[in-house]
């Protein structure tokens, strides 16, 4: 019986999975087509991992330039001011609101993100969801810290606890607690999963039926 639901936030609850996409492309613009062409293409493919870790990856691997921890938080930074009231004005994906009104009373839900803490923290209160939540944890740790932080912490039983997430990071951070994990699957993200044989929904309209399942 499933009591316990962690969500990814970005593209699972709310839409902004582009949002993000768009200002990864404004904030690199800069330096051209074709380097904004591939910050797009690894954004795309590492949905879950921190600004911080894409930072580092964009400036060492595609413009092969030295970059310190300080420039990393000054490049996050910019990327926030970009970003930030863009997801908190996103729209939900459908049903994620009906969802919590309707059924956080019944489970112990989490969110886990790459978003920093502190700024998933405000996005969800600017929204007006926090009550629904026991936690809200974002980067700088991982998603694989984090399930195993909770795991611990509240002695979550594997048969019990489900992963609802749109990512690789999240799917591997699931296997890795041994969570359930229900696939919000979505026309960016299905070519990441082709081999995908586990539970899969359009959106969380659907998840209610899909835990159901996971139950029988």
């Amino acid at each position: 019986m499933i009591k316990n639901i962690i969500f990814d936030f970005d593209g699972v609850l709310v839409e902004s999975v582009n949002v993000k996409t768009e200002a990864f492309k404004q904030l690199y613009m800069a330096f051209g087509d074709a380097i904004v062409t591939e910050v797009e293409a690894y954004h795309l493919a590492n949905g879950g991992m921190s600004r911080f870790d894409k930072i580092r990856y964009y400036h060492t691997q595609l413009l092969k330039q030295p970059i310190t921890d300080e420039q990393v938080g000054e490049w996050a930074d910019k990327f926030s001011e970009i970003v930030l009231q863009r997801v908190i004005e996103a729209d939900e994906v459908v049903g994620a609101k009906q969802f919590l009104d309707e059924e956080s009373t019944d489970f112990n839900c989490w969110i886990i993100t790459g978003t920093p803490t502190n700024e998933i923290i405000h996005i969800v209160q600017e929204k007006k969801w926090e009550n629904y939540f026991r936690g809200i944890h974002g980067s700088p740790q991982n998603k694989k810290y984090w399930v195993e932080y909770l795991k611990s912490t509240f002695d979550l039983r594997t048969s019990e606890t489900v992963f609802v997430g749109d990512a690789l990071a999240d799917y591997e951070a699931a296997c890795l607690a041994g969570f359930h994990f229900i696939l919000r699957k979505t026309e960016e993200n299905k070519h990441l999963f082709n081999d995908f044989s586990g539970i899969s929904i359009e959106n969380i309209s659907f998840l209610k039926q899909a835990i159901a399942s996971l139950n029988e």
